[in-house]
């Protein structure tokens, strides 16, 4: 089985509050999804869809509504063991 190591750029999706892009390695897409000093990623396997521009659809309103929900959710979490732990006050 031959193994791709160089993750390959393929573009950027446009949004207001976040930076998305579409890159492909090892026979999947990678989607990322960063907001300042987080980030979400999600895999699907090449075979799954027909092009790139079908991934693009993915980003609809309720995809969008739990991105921003996981965000907020990943900074709470974050800064609650932050406190808890006497890193920050």
């Amino acid at each position: 089985m031959l193994v791709n190591f160089s993750m390959r750029y393929i573009k950027d999706i446009p949004d207001q509050r976040y930076k998305i892009g579409i890159y492909q390695w090892n026979n999947k897409y990678i989607i990322k999804i960063e907001s300042g000093l987080y980030e979400q990623t999600y895999k699907i396997e090449e075979y799954e869809v027909a092009s790139v521009a079908e991934l693009e659809s993915v980003f609809d309103e309720n995809f969008m509504n739990c991105i921003t929900a996981r965000f907020d959710a990943m900074d709470n979490d974050f800064m609650l063991t932050l406190r808890r732990n006497e890193i920050i006050f």
